[in-house]
């Protein structure tokens, strides 16, 4: 009998700070009304880190509690791959710094920037290093400290963001014959980098190093094209969604839970109406967290588990848009 390997979620995890800003206090920053924030976004509230609170910290807050719900020691972990826009520094990685925190041997360990996309793209990654052969277990983490890049200039990225973390063990599994019972079926990743300016912080890289000027001109915060990305990102996650299903031979009635960036309420709304998705088949948690970027998703999919939304041998279909522009779906037997 041959042996194939495959890969499957273990256990899951997430955080947020304790720190809950209102959309009152949103509003009372952003000079808005806050029954105009919800209105708007569907966020009713969401966590911003203190100071002295960084990426790693809720990286690690994450980490641990996937690696509990696992059933696994960080002993196990042979590669750190963590989701991140907002790192402790420009270098090392967030990932090194988690690895010390986590006091795991000398592991693999990176950070990779996809945006709001970032957690698809390192369990792609993390599925490709595992049906290698070459680890067996990889801890793929979301972490984000956004509220550090939100500036009163920018009410329409201040009122969405939120910071936040989850974390997903992806661990090996010898599937007979070559047809996997349970574990991550397929990814599929994408990106149109002509879109790349319409969401974006414009100074702070080699383009427009640090300045007196790009700090007095607030080049440093999250500028969003809202209208254009909502657009865009109907779109093309839905046709996205659209052709994983078509390619696995799917119908959505047999997915019974779709988890996807918890970008805002509106799109989660406008996606689900387009591709029929029912109420209790989408998962939502942006009302009370915001939009957390790449650490959305695997905390929405912590969040479903956790709240017994599936079981294990169902279908769940998860779908991530974001700057750069990057997109992506995955579709995963639990």
């Amino acid at each position: 009998m041959s042996h194939a390997y495959t890969s499957r979620i273990r256990g899951t995890g997430s955080y947020v700070p304790e720190r809950r800003v209102t959309n009152q206090e949103v509003a009372t920053q952003f000079a808005l009304h806050g029954h105009d924030v919800f209105r708007v976004t569907g966020i009713r509230a969401r966590h911003w880190s203190p100071a002295g609170e960084t990426c790693s910290h809720l990286a690690e807050r994450a980490a641990r509690q996937a690696l509990e719900s696992s059933g696994l020691s960080s002993d196990a972990i042979e590669a750190i791959l963590v989701s991140t826009t907002s790192p402790d520094t420009p270098f090392p990685s967030t990932a090194c710094v988690l690895q010390e925190r986590l006091g795991t041997r000398r592991v693999a360990a990176f950070d990779l920037a996809a945006s709001c996309s970032g957690f698809l793209y390192g369990l792609s990654m993390a599925d490709a290093f595992i049906r290698s052969g070459q680890f067996r277990t990889c801890l793929v983490i979301a972490a984000e400290v956004k509220s550090r890049s939100l500036h009163v200039s920018q009410p329409a990225s201040g009122v969405l963001f939120g910071d936040g973390a989850g974390a997903a063990v992806v661990t090996r599994e010898e599937s007979p014959d070559c047809h996997p019972v349970a574990g991550i079926m397929t990814i599929r990743l994408y990106s149109e980098g002509a879109h790349h300016d319409l969401i974006t912080i414009p100074a702070g890289g080699s383009r427009h190093p640090m300045s007196r000027d790009t700090i007095l001109s607030h080049q440093h915060s999250i500028r969003l094209h809202g209208g254009a990305v909502y657009r865009v990102a109907v779109k093309r996650l839905t046709e996205a969604i659209g052709e994983i299903l078509h390619e696995t031979g799917t119908n959505l009635s047999d997915v019974k839970q779709v988890i996807t960036h918890q970008a805002n309420g509106r799109m989660l709304h406008a996606i689900a109406k387009r591709l029929g998705v029912h109420d209790d088949q989408m998962v939502s948690i942006v009302d009370r967290v915001g939009n957390t970027s790449s650490a959305s998703l695997p905390m929405a999919l912590d969040w479903a588990r956790r709240q017994g939304k599936f079981r294990e041998g169902d279908l769940i279909l998860l779908g991530a848009f974001g700057g750069g522009l990057t997109w992506g779906t995955a579709l995963i037997r639990w």
